[in-house]
């Protein structure tokens, strides 16, 4: 087996806002594996200055991964263990190589193109023109769960976006979730989720930043709304950090983004400590390209989760690569009349 690994820079179609910061462009890396005139390919999505494994020696780990690729995927998956975007790529590249199809990684009812995946639709900061034409898009193209991303322009005005949206559609119409990424400090957040759920949100992600175990347990205890962790489970790579974590904190919702905690492994590992603790969780993809999202998407639907998942991010890039997913009426199909085109 031979195995090689490349870099490509995916590019947003318009500059897309987050508590963080604005992001422009998208970093992702592809393993490649190839066997007996098969190939197998995989992502590894890494978002800098947010995924634990954002170091200065990734590309180096990825090199001595491809360098080490008869080790196996169960070897090489505990030698990146600290590096769960590898980990995840690995996963996708040995399954899509064993696979009839390099793209057919799950054959379920979602790939027949026969049954699809309700998702919601994302909402990022800007300016109140902005989001509110957001809005408007995605409540017209038919999605019945909304997320917006808050924290970075004025509350108020955010509280008053909410508003808009629940003087027309009641939570039975729209079910709304919101994203702070962490942009609240312990001091406020109590205060501004009692606003928050004065209009019947689904939940909110992150209130806080990662790493405030107390304060995020306290929260999490006396919230009027469900609070989602997110980014609290990166960079938690013990399996029994994993319970400790949850068990400590409670919270109403944990959030899955593969390619930060280990993939496929990683992700059902914190799923059954969650439903063990009646702790709700979905999955949501972390901008990766179309070779992601598929990988992310025939998985999620493996797992019979009715509620709506987190994957509409493949039509956020000019220089995607074509693929059989669509969006429409609020859910991520499989067109199978539609054909790949994976070129880097």
């Amino acid at each position: 087996m031979n195995a090689t690994y490349h870099q490509y820079i995916l590019n947003f179609k318009q500059p897309s806002g987050t508590s963080r910061g604005i992001l422009r462009t998208k970093e992702t890396w592809f393993i490649v594996l190839e066997s007996e005139g098969k190939r197998g390919i995989g992502e590894c999505g890494i978002l800098r200055g947010l995924s634990a494994d954002d170091r200065p020696d990734y590309e180096q780990q990825l090199q001595w991964t491809c360098n080490n690729i008869e080790m196996g995927l169960e070897a090489l998956l505990e030698k990146n263990r600290e590096f769960p975007s590898i980990q995840f790529g690995l996963e996708m590249a040995f399954r899509s190589l064993a696979s009839t199809s390099p793209f057919l990684l799950f054959e379920t009812n979602f790939t027949k193109g026969t049954d699809a995946i309700p998702i919601n639709g994302l909402i990022w900061m800007g300016d109140e023109a902005f989001m509110k034409q957001q809005i408007g898009a995605k409540i017209e193209a038919g999605f019945g769960c909304i997320k917006m991303k808050i924290g970075a322009i004025d509350f108020d005005t955010e509280i008053s976006l909410l508003k808009s949206i629940r003087k027309e559609f009641s939570s039975k119409d729209i079910e709304l979730r919101v994203d702070a990424n962490g942009a609240f400090t312990p001091e406020e957040a109590l205060e501004k989720l009692k606003r928050l759920s004065n209009l019947d949100l689904h939940s909110i992600e992150q209130p806080i930043k990662q790493g405030q175990f107390e304060e995020m347990a306290a929260l999490c205890e006396k919230t009027p709304l469900p609070i989602a962790l997110d980014e609290e489970l990166i960079g938690v790579y013990d399996s029994k950090e994993r319970p400790k974590l949850l068990d400590k904190i409670n919270p109403q919702f944990i959030i899955l983004k593969p390619s930060f905690i280990g993939g496929y492994h990683g992700s059902e590992e914190w799923i059954n400590m969650a439903e063990e603790r009646q702790i709700g969780w979905w999955v949501t993809s972390a901008l990766e390209s179309n070779v992601g999202l598929n990988a992310i998407a025939q998985w999620t639907y493996t797992l019979d989760q009715n509620q709506p998942q987190g994957l509409g991010t493949g039509s956020l890039f000019t220089n995607n690569f074509d693929s059989p997913l669509e969006v429409k009426k609020g859910a991520l199909h499989y067109n199978n009349t539609l054909h790949w085109n994976f070129n880097l």
